[in-house]
């Protein structure tokens, strides 16, 4: 399943997220929750919980129904450059 999680993120989320200097990592998997860390522009942006939650969570929902329930932010985010504030 992570496999195939993997593969969504690197064709329609990764290239997105680093259009502006970002990435995404996945951290674990556990009780249907993904936890992954946000990297580069991404992290401290203002607009990351955004893009988490209405962009990448809505794709893996759909994409997972029933497996992914949530996605879980695991960033660090008071140590990013804070880029777009």
């Amino acid at each position: 399943m992570l496999k195939k999680v993997e593969k969504v993120l690197d064709e329609q989320i990764r290239p997105a997220l680093a259009s502006h200097g970002g990435g995404i990592e996945v951290v674990d998997f556990d009780n249907n929750k993904l936890f992954v860390t946000l990297s580069g522009g991404c992290q401290g942006c203002s607009s990351s919980k955004a893009t988490l939650k209405d962009g990448v969570e809505k794709l893996l929902l759909q994409k997972f129904p029933g497996l992914i329930n949530e996605l879980v932010d695991m960033t660090d985010h008071a140590s990013g450059d804070q880029p777009f504030m």
